[in-house]
């Protein structure tokens, strides 16, 4: 993983990039790339790079260039393909001159156009020029591992792996949260695409490819992940499945372990998936394999045991970090600092503590377990929108609703527990079962009522229609159509894994450390393949990831495979209202940084902050309380931290050791400092 940024001029009468403006950027994004730096200029465009070194070390600096130096590319991400694009790119007449995947970029670029991202196997965010043309493109994968973020002012396009590197290219920016993205994350727990939780800037879409070319612009999604489950294209038995999973899922690991010039490690958490991609990690690399995992001081959140049982199984060198809620709260702003959004769960602090391990361990890529419970239905919104899609079909039924009670065990207040209570949430809107979004809706709607506590002024500037209409309305055509366990995955991607566990909790606590993570489920085979098959092989009645577990019986220990689904949770409230983070509560949220932020209504801050203060102590705070306490502090932070006081910018000479440009009056020449 690196940082890229960018300055396009738009109109041709304005002067050329400023390197102080580019070199202010990649300074802003020196956690993603402290290895070295590069910067490109000549009269349209200027290229940033702040590059973390995994594939070529000695020779892939970016940015890199084809050899006439007429397409130049800043390149954060990995392209696991490379090596067979590079055989055949060779036979079809190209030259190269580096051993690295970005160079296989801009060849595929100068034979198939923007048609090439359909042939990459990988994560990626990219900033390509095309001088000839004069056309800039960008392009996300089409998971979103990666960030990239684009805006506009005075005939100018900025572009960034993160937001402070376009609050660094120009002061004038705005600095002010979009009430339209913070409803968002106050639904559907992060924005959506291109919505950002700042005025002005956008986020580009994953799998899109947009094209500048001077005052026009168009895009295009280079993958598209519309589910084809709904044509039920795997025409194999259940035994053909496990097989081609299994396959498939080896040959992803293998790929980001083997495709790698530094050492690569594995985050263990003791669960299904985790421990599949440990078990062909090791397959892969054989002796010396890294894993690395967290355990919590509070023993409801704690999984050590389980992940001790699996570096004992595979004999990894095991380390583990222990969190207390103290270390959360600790941490907590230099993790808005990275997120830059706020958050409604504190799960991505002990990441952040995690990836501080793994650097300190001497290792730079992890492999992570992530996208499993999306693409091969592990999570309990599954199962649990099978049971309401069952019940509706009676409803008066006084047995359906009882399967309810197979939900959610590991929750100390569980949703189920109370019987009665469970039937009226979960049982409304049982009419409308067959609506997109219906194996969401209890979710957005108890995630939605903490808007109780937004401010007037900021509900009259959100928008007519509320952030679920504006989702579902963004839905692929035919949609309705689909088998409904498909469009719950579907869902669940574009929300919950693109903006909140591949970003907050993922891709920005990896990189505030400089580690890479690598995600072979999200493997373009492997998630094509899982998209591909019949419901049931993935939810068996209730049983969740049906193929993988039958897959893992002959991987992992038994103990592993039959234990109780867990998914990842830290201590929220529990945390936030320990006395360190009194410390910095009392800056950021009193009641005229409140006032000032503009966002929540002071009084209902006071009174859910006095809540859970005089909770302090007596043991677990209802779910709501957790998210709305998570959700305020979070964003006021956000305020304190990007609006109030803007983040300082390195100087380039603590950023970059080294710049390459094209000038503007010659065609090469290196500037190289110390």
């Amino acid at each position: 993983m690196c940082g890229i940024a960018g300055v396009m001029n738009r109109q041709e009468d304005l002067a050329p990039p400023e390197f102080e403006t580019l070199q202010r950027m990649v300074g802003a994004l020196r956690h993603r790339g402290p290895d070295e730096c590069g910067l490109y200029r000549d009269r349209r465009i200027g290229l940033g790079h702040a590059r973390l070194s995994i594939i070529d070390i000695a020779s892939g600096r970016q940015p890199l260039a084809n050899e006439r130096d007429t397409v130049w590319i800043t390149f954060n991400g990995e392209i696991f393909n490379y090596v067979e694009l590079r055989h055949e790119l060779e036979g079809l007449g190209h030259r190269f001159r580096t051993q690295s995947d970005t160079e296989v970029i801009v060849h595929a670029y100068e034979q198939w156009g923007t048609q090439a991202f359909r042939r990459f196997n990988g994560q990626w965010a990219l900033g390509l020029w095309d001088r000839e043309r004069a056309e800039l493109v960008l392009a996300r994968d089409p998971f979103g591992v990666h960030p990239l973020y684009v805006a506009e002012r005075g005939g100018r396009l900025w572009f960034a792996s993160e937001i402070k590197g376009l609050f660094a290219a120009d002061s004038a920016l705005p600095r002010q949260i979009d009430p339209a993205g913070l409803e968002e994350i106050f639904t559907l727990w992060a924005p959506v695409p291109p919505q950002t939780v700042f005025d002005g800037i956008e986020e580009v879409e994953p799998g899109a490819v947009r094209v500048y070319s001077g005052q026009r612009v168009r895009q295009e999604l280079a993958i598209d992940l519309d589910h084809p489950a709904v044509a039920a294209t795997f025409k194999g038995s259940l035994r053909d499945a496990e097989d081609e999973v299994r396959a498939a899922l080896a040959e992803a690991t293998s790929l980001r372990i083997l495709r790698s010039d530094v050492p690569v490690g594995c985050y263990l958490s003791g669960g299904l998936d985790s421990s599949l991609i440990a078990a062909l990690g090791l397959r892969a690399k054989g002796a010396g394999f890294e894993t690395f995992s967290l355990r919590f001081a509070d023993a409801e959140y704690d999984e050590s045991s389980y992940q001790r049982a699996m570096a004992s199984f595979i004999g990894s060198n095991h380390h583990d970090v222990v969190v207390t809620r103290s270390d959360i709260a600790r941490v907590f702003p230099d993790v808005l600092r990275q997120t830059e959004r706020p958050v409604l769960r504190t799960a991505p602090a002990p990441m952040y503590l995690l990836s501080r391990l793994v650097r300190k361990s001497g290792v730079k890529v992890v492999l992570t377990g992530e996208g499993a419970d999306e693409l091969f239905a592990g999570y309990d919104l599954f199962r649990e929108a099978r049971i309401r899609r069952f019940w509706a079909k009676q409803p008066q039924s006084e047995r359906r609703p009882l399967l309810l009670e197979r939900l959610y065990p590991y929750l100390a207040r569980s949703p189920v527990a109370q019987r009665a209570m469970a039937r009226r949430f979960f049982g409304r809107d049982l009419g409308r079962s067959i609506q997109p979004g219906f194996g969401h809706e209890p979710r957005w709607t108890s995630t939605a009522a903490l808007m109780r506590v937004f401010s007037d002024d900021l509900r009259s500037r959100l928008p007519e229609r509320n952030a679920r209409e504006r989702f579902v309305g963004t839905l692929p055509a035919g949609f309705p159509g689909w088998d409904p366990l498909a469009q719950d995955q579907f869902i669940e991607i574009k929300t919950l894994l693109n903006g909140y566990l591949l970003s907050s909790q993922g891709d920005r606590m990896l990189m505030a450390h400089s580690v890479e993570g690598r995600f072979p489920f999200l493997d373009s085979r492997v998630a094509a393949l899982a998209r591909s098959l019949p419901p049931s092989y993935l939810l068996r009645v209730l049983s969740e990831k049906h193929v993988l577990k039958r897959i893992a019986w002959d991987l992992l220990p038994p103990g592993i495979v039959a234990r109780p689904k867990q998914p990842y949770r830290a201590p929220d409230a529990l945390a936030l209202t320990t006395a360190e983070a009194r410390e910095w509560i009392d800056e950021v949220a009193n009641p005229s940084a409140v006032i000032e932020a503009g966002c929540f209504d002071p009084p209902s801050v006071q009174r859910l902050m006095t809540k859970c203060f005089e909770r302090t102590g007596q043991g677990q705070f209802s779910n709501a309380d957790n998210m709305t306490l998570t959700g305020v502090l979070s964003t006021q932070l956000l305020h304190h931290q990007f609006v109030k006081h803007p983040p300082e910018v390195p100087s380039i000479d603590v950023a970059c050791s080294r710049i390459d440009h094209v000038a503007l009056d010659q065609p090469w020449a290196v500037d190289a400092r110390p």
